[in-house]
């Protein structure tokens, strides 16, 4: 008898149809929010805000490493715009994604813009573990829709085919 059987002539444990999407750091544990869901949405909110703030701090010394080498202002204030700009666009671009599917084009093409912006990549993140786990609404309503069609197509026929009437 295999592990995936539970000992009752051969049926398996899982249940037939649609399975659902894991999501980073949280697996399935987001369908029935269990096995430590909140404790990881905790964890993660907080693990992400320290890594934004350790990502500012190293910025910092960035910026100071520009002012010692005495380059100028307009260097200066053109880095500070530049990661402005970056985490305020990777944000939104965060933010978007965890309720629409990214485009895969554009993605690829944004992955410069937001390898610079990561602070804001990481405050959407943190932001986001407030209310659900980042991505939990989209793959919600794509696995409630898969199991709507599932349950469908497996409740569909009913009785007996070979009485059906014919149509004339």
């Amino acid at each position: 008898m295999s592990s995936a059987e539970n000992g009752k002539n051969g049926i398996p444990d899982t249940p037939a149809g649609p399975r659902p999407e894991p999501l980073r750091f949280y697996g399935t544990t987001w369908v029935d929010h269990d096995h430590g869901y909140a404790a990881r949405r905790v964890g993660l909110a907080v693990g992400s805000l320290a890594v934004a703030a350790a990502a500012c701090f190293v910025l910092r010394v960035a910026y100071e490493g520009l002012q010692i080498a005495d380059i100028g202002s307009f260097v200066s204030l053109l880095m500070i715009v530049m990661f402005a700009i970056c985490s305020a666009l990777a944000f939104r671009h965060t933010w978007s994604g965890f309720t629409s599917r990214p485009d895969p084009d554009r993605q690829a093409s944004m992955r410069g813009l937001l390898a610079i912006g990561f602070v804001g990549s990481l405050l959407a993140y943190f932001f986001r573990t407030f209310t659900e786990a980042p991505g939990e609404k989209l793959h919600r309503e794509e696995y409630d829709k898969a199991r709507e069609e599932y349950e469908k197509r497996t409740t569909r026929r009913s009785g007996n085919p070979s009485r059906k009437r014919r149509r004339k």
